[in-house]
């Protein structure tokens, strides 16, 4: 990616489900503490720049009946969740100025306000980061491709729930539907506008 393709004015960081319910599970390859931590740093050049940063997470009703319930073959395994499950993580924020999507399904854009946000701020494109990779990260990048949004990808800001899943949709699916980095890469291509 070259320095001058990252116009803070057109371009917003999103980062999915950095949410204490979601940290706390394990992760691979990456730590959910690492990820966290490269997430944070990332946010805070963003806001130093005045780029919008979009924080989502999942959240629910308390009785679940805002929940999706088509039929699975591999259903989520029913859970009594903590009271503070779909906070985010104190090292992100949020702080002021950021953006707070909730949503209820993987994906970030539908049945949310996210859209809106972005297209009333004339943003172009995405840096995307969160967990877990093949779940709410992807989800949020099929829609956003397919509503012409320029996606980036942190590969070390992002993790799944197992290392085999993020290898297969970082080396066959998020190349296909735009760019992958590290944060060092993008940082530094960040620090240079």
């Amino acid at each position: 990616m070259a320095a001058s393709t990252l116009d803070p004015r057109t371009t917003a960081l999103v980062l999915i489900d950095l949410q204490r319910g979601i940290v706390g599970r394990p992760t691979a390859p990456h730590s959910a503490e690492d990820v966290v931590a490269r997430a944070a740093r990332i946010a805070g050049r963003f806001r130093e720049l005045g780029a919008p940063v979009v924080l989502v997470h999942v959240a629910f009703s308390p009785d679940g009946a805002d929940m999706l319930r088509q039929p699975v073959d591999a259903p989520n395994p029913p859970a009594e969740r903590p009271a503070d499950w779909s906070e985010i993580v104190p090292e992100l924020g949020p702080k002021e100025r950021d953006l707070v999507v909730t949503k209820r399904q993987w994906g970030a854009f539908y049945g949310t306000d996210l859209e809106m946000q972005l297209r009333r701020r004339g943003i172009l494109t995405i840096v995307l980061g969160g967990i877990s990779t093949n779940f709410g990260v992807e989800s949020t990048a099929r829609d956003a491709w397919e509503r012409g949004y320029d996606i980036v990808f942190v590969e070390d800001a992002t993790t799944a729930f197992t290392a085999e899943a993020h290898a297969f949709a970082f080396t066959t699916i998020f190349p296909r539907l735009g760019r992958v980095r590290s944060t060092e890469d993008l940082l530094s291509n960040l620090a240079k506008q």
